[in-house]
């Protein structure tokens, strides 16, 4: 099993008057660490071929984090479905290893001319099977 890991550096402006990361600034980053796997999965960010939409995102904030801090962004798979498949997400301080937060994502392989959802390709589904979690590794 193989995961997928994003590094992203905090900036200034993700942080609130508390002087931590602002809640909605995760959600970014979990975004930059989809894409980025996607891109991965040899799935480009060319709109024209996109074939992902988020149908759900869930973010448990554990550990503060800083402006300045440079945060690692694990990522897995921990369910392949018929049209869809699930994300999860650690983020992690990378130079501690502190956990951070813990990431959600449901994602629907999506047919934007039909506007319907579609069956996961088999090189797809055989691509996200090397990032799968096995059931004692599964994020509680």
């Amino acid at each position: 099993m193989a995961t997928y890991v994003t590094n992203v550096t905090v900036r200034f402006s993700e942080t609130d008057a508390l002087g931590h990361v602002n809640n909605t600034s995760y959600f970014v980053y979990l975004e930059e660490a989809r894409i980025r796997l996607f891109e991965q999965l040899g799935y480009g960010t060319d709109v024209t071929t996109w074939r992902f939409i988020l149908a759900s995102a869930k973010c448990d904030f554990v550990n503060q984090a800083y402006f300045g801090q440079t945060l690692k962004i694990e990522t897995n798979v921990s369910k392949i479905g018929n049209k869809s498949f699930q994300l999860v997400h650690r983020i992690l301080d990378a130079k501690t290893g502190t956990l951070i937060a813990l990431g959600e994502a449901a994602v629907v392989y999506f047919n934007f001319e039909t506007q319907q959802s579609e069956y996961l390709p088999d090189d797809l589904r055989e691509r996200l099977q090397c990032y799968v979690l096995s059931d004692s590794e599964q994020v509680k």
